[in-house]
């Protein structure tokens, strides 16, 4: 049996269908941009999120540092909520790559108080950093998604500041189910947008950045410098057409797992599901019973194949996927009650 692993929809494997493909891949150099395949994809990407161009690049946190340093200035300052994965999971890269700083937001699940972005936006002043670039995330890393009239709402004020609009949409396809809306839509409220092939789409390299014709030609210059011009990138881009093809109108079998794997932990008396943050493909919990042993309990999942991560200040993460079908689902409820009876008769 293969493992089940719940740890991340990063760790989703190409089908075969993706492995025929980028072994029948045209390709040609990228960086010369005479890459077929590389360029169908960019196109079709692009028209999907209703943005002029698009580029490909090798990962989420590479697309979200490539637009800061394409947006700002060195010095700049960037509005950001202080739970989104630049701030939380990206190294430090801003202040590093941009020479940029990040002042966050207070935490509300990714939506941005006006009243707190207003009172954070930079004036005019000799003391004061220039405010470069706000980021938003849709959707977010706590597993939420963000309401549309809260991005409209930021856009239309980085508008009227003349201050530009970056969306790391690494997961615009899981919003976009959860919102009932199409990923233009999304992306609209945006001025650059992120996403991932290698989150839930089982590709097992890329991502995109899309935005004007001019912000991408920049940051095409941008992607070179920060190492990122690849070559024969065809053979990668064409597992990629697949995510966009199929993968991503498939991602609603994946909440639907989530939202069933929440019922049935529910069910045991000692998760306490998180339920606010059950909009796309995971399942936050936290145990509410006292001395239980987390390092046996992985360990334990661990001899009958399965993948979790140690909790996080508390928190338990599973995530589904298109490898994490309802029968892979039964099965670790089944071996998680055996383990439940077992700690009780010790």
């Amino acid at each position: 049996m293969k493992w089940i692993d719940l740890r991340s929809d990063t760790v989703t494997e190409p089908t075969e269908e993706m492995l025929d493909a980028m072994r029948s891949a045209i390709v040609g150099d990228d960086v010369y941009e005479d890459d077929p395949t590389v360029k169908l994809l960019e196109k079709k990407s692009a028209a999907i999120l209703g943005k002029e161009s698009s580029l490909f690049i090798p990962t989420g946190t590479f697309g979200n540092q490539l637009a800061l340093l394409t947006h700002t200035n060195r010095g700049d300052e960037v509005i950001i909520p202080g739970s989104n994965h630049i701030v939380l999971y990206e190294v430090g890269a801003a202040s590093v790559i941009s020479g940029v700083q990040l002042r966050t937001l207070k935490d509300n699940l990714g939506q941005i108080n006006l009243n707190e972005l207003e009172s954070l936006h930079r004036r005019k002043n000799i003391h004061f950093p220039k405010t470069g670039l706000i980021c938003m995330e849709n959707a977010h890393t706590s597993g939420t998604v963000v309401p549309i009239e809260n991005m409209v709402k930021v856009y239309n004020y980085a508008k009227s500041k003349n201050i530009p609009v970056h969306l790391d949409g690494a997961r615009i396809f899981n919003a976009s189910i959860a919102l009932n809306l199409k990923p233009d839509i999304i992306a609209k409220y945006s001025d650059s947008v992120m996403f991932c092939f290698s989150k839930g789409l089982c590709s097992p390299i890329g991502s995109i950045l899309a935005g004007g014709k001019a912000f991408i030609r920049k940051a095409r210059r941008n992607r070179k410098l920060m190492g990122g011009g690849m070559r024969q990138t065809g053979y990668i881009a064409a597992a990629c057409l697949i995510s966009l093809d199929k993968m991503a109108n498939r991602l609603n079998e994946d909440h639907k797992n989530a939202k069933y794997l929440a019922k049935q932990l529910k069910k045991m008396k000692i998760f306490g599901i998180i339920r606010n943050r059950l909009d796309i493909n995971m399942v936050f919990f936290k145990l509410e019973i006292r001395d239980f042993n987390e390092k046996k309990f992985i360990n334990y999942l661990k001899k009958y194949k399965i993948k979790i991560n140690p909790s996080y200040y508390g928190e338990f993460r599973f995530v589904t996927h298109y490898w994490i079908t309802k029968e892979k689902i039964e099965f670790l409820i089944s071996i998680i009650k055996k383990y439940i009876k077992e700690s009780r008769t010790v």
